[in-house]
């Protein structure tokens, strides 16, 4: 026979719900952090979250407490049909969440300046200023049909649904997609940044922790959205130069062809690696002028604007908007001319998949 449960012992099992969901959602990647960015924005998840506790709390309380004092049967409790005002309570009211939205919005506005995007990091991690003198590693993320590309112009390679970055190194990544709006999201690294068809965005970031991690797009976009996630692996310096000279190795080229075929939608496509991509190919990405013979938007902007000098029209859309020139890996990536297919004398054939 089943032994009787008490109902008290039964309504206190039931109260422990909500504490084991708490703690079960501990270990979730947005409250567990491997980068700085990341790390800051939870702690900001904590702050507002304690912030609005300080009125949530009480109200909860009162209302319990209201309708047990103020109950029928309590002949006791003060009955004033006529009450209408309160100095001291009305202050209560309303200078209490007045001070918590003053409190929200100067959180608000400064974790917005500090936490911006497009804004150089200050620390790789707490106690651990940023050098200056040393440049943002730069990694161009690509949104596809449907799969992530990255490209790494430094390393002159390439990835698909696959991102591998050294520890404690700042990264910029440029952001931009090819058909429709996804929104690029590791939540273990810092915040969602939209991917946008013919503009460029931007994130600056920093993984402390090696490990294997997940990232994925955050804005539906059709059929293929649900399995348009990628690998983000946290490795060492050394580590990281060792896959970089391996995928140099193992890799095949990504030529213009193979560029287009790779932008024609597939769904759960594995992950796989290019030992070469062509000079600028981001930039002609965001200018949508990849296909040989395609204009470039930027080009078209010159034509549509006479009295605009030549080296203005060949800005890209992100350098008119934000007054910065194409880096120096991107070169002459804005001029429609068709992209070459030949491998540089480094690289080797052979896609491997994973």
């Amino acid at each position: 026979m089943c032994e009787h449960v008490p109902l008290s012992r039964r309504l206190g099992s039931l109260a422990l719900l909500p504490l084991i969901g708490l703690l079960s959602g501990c270990q979730r990647a947005v409250l567990n952090p491997a980068g700085d960015i990341a790390l800051q924005q939870r702690d900001l998840i904590y702050a507002s979250t304690v912030l609005m506790l300080i009125i949530i709390i009480p109200v909860l309380v009162m209302i319990v407490v209201f309708a047990w004092r103020y109950r029928a049967s309590n002949s006791k409790a003060t009955y004033a049909p006529g009450f209408h005002h309160s100095t001291a309570l009305e202050l209560v009211i309303w200078s209490i969440p007045l001070l918590i939205i003053i409190c929200l919005g100067a959180l608000t506005w400064s974790s917005t300046h500090l936490l911006d995007p497009f804004r150089r990091l200050d620390r790789i991690s707490e106690g651990q200023p940023i050098n200056r003198a040393e440049a943002p590693m730069v990694v161009q993320v690509v949104a596809m049909d449907w799969k992530w590309l990255f490209i790494y112009p430094e390393q002159n390679i390439a990835t698909v649904n696959e991102l591998v970055l050294p520890v404690d190194r700042e990264v910029r990544f440029d952001i931009t997609s090819t058909n429709m709006m996804n929104t690029f999201y590791a939540p273990t690294l810092a915040g969602m940044i939209y991917a946008m068809p013919g503009m460029q965005s931007q994130l600056h970031a920093v993984l402390n922790r090696p490990g294997e991690y997940e990232g994925f797009s955050a804005n539906y976009s059709g059929a293929g959205f649900s399995d348009m996630r990628f690998r983000l692996v946290g490795v060492e310096p050394a580590a990281f130069d060792q896959w970089v000279s391996q995928t140099q190795a193992t890799g095949t080229n990504l030529t213009t062809e193979s560029y287009l075929q790779l932008e024609k939608p597939t769904e759960k496509h594995p992950a796989t690696l290019f030992s070469a991509a062509p000079a600028g190919l981001f930039n002609r990405i965001v200018n949508r002028c990849v296909a040989p013979g395609t204009t470039c938007i930027a080009e078209q902007m010159r034509h549509h604007k006479p009295g605009v000098p030549a080296e203005a029209g060949e800005r890209g859309p992100h350098g008119a908007a934000h007054g910065q020139a194409p880096s120096a890996q991107e070169g002459d990536a804005l001029r429609p001319v068709p992209l070459s297919n030949e491998p540089p004398a480094a690289g080797a054939s052979g896609v491997v998949q994973r």
